[in-house]
């Protein structure tokens, strides 16, 4: 299989205090390996507090703070899981509204784990087959999506796994759908 690249593509990867470090920190080395500009967006300015599971993981600098980032401005996002992160993400103000943006506008979105909370907010989940971290499997079905036990997923753009264990075939599904392009 030839590597895609992603040469010229911008990607936002929307997170804050909480996310699980290896779901932001896998995909962002794949990005960038595969040729992405990679911008780090949070409602929050400085740095992220990442988590190892319970325990504390290590800062991440935001490049780009929710209040001055534009969807328009990028090509696909990515949503990294851990239980904090999307819990806040999805009532800060402007996250929902940046994610449902892509979501309207067909950009492929990436989502992890808890990731996809943030996505049932943004109203973005209904018909799409997806996966997530257990957990979430009823808040899925009750916003509409079908729901399945599976490493990937893949729905026309929409890409979800459910936790680190699956970053391998995740990054790879992310890195072909962002290369497709709005779906």
């Amino acid at each position: 299989m030839a590597t895609q690249s992603l040469s010229g593509r911008k990607v936002a990867v929307l997170a804050t205090d909480g996310f699980e470090q290896s779901e932001l920190e896998k995909p962002v080395e794949a990005l960038k390996a595969a040729g992405a500009t990679v911008e780090v967006v949070s409602p929050k300015a400085g740095q992220i507090q990442g988590m190892e599971h319970a325990e504390k993981g290590r800062m991440v600098g935001v490049d780009r703070e929710l209040k001055s980032a534009n969807a328009d401005d990028y090509d696909a996002i990515v949503l990294p899981g851990g239980v904090a992160n999307p819990d806040a993400l999805r009532i800060a103000d402007g996250a929902v509204a940046f994610v449902r943006s892509f979501a309207e506008a067909g950009k492929p979105i990436a989502a992890i784990c808890h990731g996809p909370w943030t996505l049932i907010n943004a109203e973005a989940v209904e018909g799409k087959r997806m996966t997530s971290w257990p957990s979430l499997e009823a808040d899925l079905r009750n916003a509409g999506a079908d729901w399945v036990d599976e490493e990937v997923v893949v729905d026309n753009g929409l890409v979800t796994s459910r936790k680190p264990d699956d970053l391998p075939a995740f990054c790879a599904k992310m890195i072909e759908e962002f290369a497709e392009g709005r779906h």
